[in-house]
């Protein structure tokens, strides 16, 4: 490992198995970090030279050496590895072996801790307009099926039991509705974690006139946080946030794939999940198992966890305190997986097929009771007389047809009134924030 940026003297040594354990993972989570970290650095060293602390001619030696690191390690010529302590360290010495001195001013008016504090941030709001961009792609997918599939009988369950007829229309739709929910909350949530806490340094300040305004703005960010003791407090607390967003779709997708999970099961067979998401058996030579919509379902337990990892680390007093590194591992484990699950959704959703003959065939006459009893309603009846007297006379209802159940729901978001339109329009508007 090169020598730690904080090291002070030759005397100051820690053994190698203190600094292993001391540096965890960073080391390797800093990979995600690095080319927002770089971008920071960037912005910082324009900062120094607007007040003087760096000449215009330095900064832009700093700034081309740190588009080289950038273009290094995406190109994999530059590997963040067990040489480092962590990803601030790589780009100190970086600059330091080739700009020497005016390597060594960069990190000049801030702390290693506001240094990932932004690049947490940076990183927190990329990956919030991944997942509004994916939950949106997941949502255009369900509605364009529930335009085509609107009146397509599917009986509907409460409980696991026969409840009442539906259809793939609303079962799209709900789902849809869902997710451009998810693509609203992440866009929230980005805006309200759209803030730099970059120049608070190690929560105190510092006795510079720093441009903290002027690198917000050249790193996109709205406003900053103003106080640096705030600053330090909203680490960990700005990544729940963030995956509360992430919760959220990845909650909903659970309880899509429940239902794929049911419908695709030979006692439901009412749909086939594509042959691209599915696996066979290393003993049974019949088996064809939707193996991927299983573990989409179990990714909400990857983001779930991340969040007790959290809520657990952060029991902390004001200030920095070392615990705040290992809220690192659980927010980046959970953006990774949940992203690269909830991206495969659309394809799977386009390729699903349903078994319409099945579907139609399970929509059994008792499933009609509720439609006659509001007809009765119609009539005159109270619905609770209404109710008793179709729970005695459910044999009159087998000449009834789930078409013309479909077509009488009315209300608007019902079978019949699906309100697809409503749902497109809110699709609409986050599609151009997106563009």
């Amino acid at each position: 490992m090169s020598e730690p940026i904080w090291k002070k003297s030759a005397s100051a040594a820690v053994p190698e198995a203190v600094m292993r354990f001391l540096a965890g993972q960073d080391v390797v989570l800093d990979r995600e970090l690095l080319p927002f970290d770089i971008r920071a650095s960037r912005a910082h060293a324009r900062g120094l030279a607007r007040i003087g602390l760096l000449s215009d001619e330095q900064a832009g030696a700093i700034g081309r050496e740190l588009d080289a690191l950038a273009e290094a390690f995406a190109a994999g010529d530059f590997v963040l590895d067990e040489r480092f302590e962590d990803g601030h360290s790589a780009i100190e010495t970086w600059l330091t072996e080739r700009l020497g001195e005016t390597g060594k001013r960069i990190h000049a008016g801030r702390s290693r801790n506001d240094q990932v504090a932004v690049a947490l941030r940076l990183y927190l709001l990329d990956r919030l307009d991944r997942l509004r961009e994916i939950a949106l792609a997941i949502a255009d997918v369900a509605l364009d099926r529930a335009e085509r599939e609107a009146d397509v009988p599917l009986p509907g369950h409460t409980h696991l039991q026969q409840a009442m007829p539906s259809s793939l229309g609303l079962w799209w739709a709900g789902h849809a509705e869902a997710f451009v929910d998810d693509a609203e909350l992440a866009k929230a949530i980005g805006e309200h974690l759209n803030a730099s806490p970059l120049g608070t340094a190690s929560g105190f300040g510092v006795n510079l006139a720093l441009d903290r305004d002027g690198v917000a703005r050249e790193l996109g960010f709205a406003r900053l946080v103003v106080n640096p003791q705030n600053a330090q407090a909203q680490r960990g607390k700005a990544e729940l946030r963030a995956l509360d967003a992430l919760s959220a779709a990845t909650g909903d997708l659970r309880r899509l794939s429940w239902d794929l999970s049911l419908f695709a099961s030979q006692e439901f067979d009412f749909a086939r999940v594509p042959d691209a998401f599915c696996t066979g058996s290393s003993i049974m030579p019949n088996k064809h198992n939707p193996d991927a919509v299983e573990l989409l379902r179990a990714l909400h337990a990857t983001v779930i966890g991340a969040r007790a990892e959290l809520e657990s680390v952060l029991s902390l007093p004001s200030g920095y305190q070392r615990d705040l590194q290992d809220t690192k591992p659980p927010v980046l484990r959970a953006f990774a997986r949940g992203l690269e699950g909830l991206a495969l959704v659309p394809g799977l959703l386009a390729g699903l097929d349903w078994n319409r003959e099945r579907m139609a065939a399970a929509v059994t006459p008792a499933q009609f009771a509720t439609d006659r009893a509001n007809e009765l309603v119609a009539e005159g009846l109270s619905f609770r007389d209404a109710y008793r007297r179709v729970g005695d006379e459910l044999a009159a209802l087998e000449q009834r047809s789930p078409g013309d159940s479909l077509a009488a729901r009315v209300s608007l978001g019902g079978c019949g009134n699906l309100g697809l339109d409503r749902i497109r329009a809110r699709w609409n508007a986050l599609q151009q924030d997106d563009d």
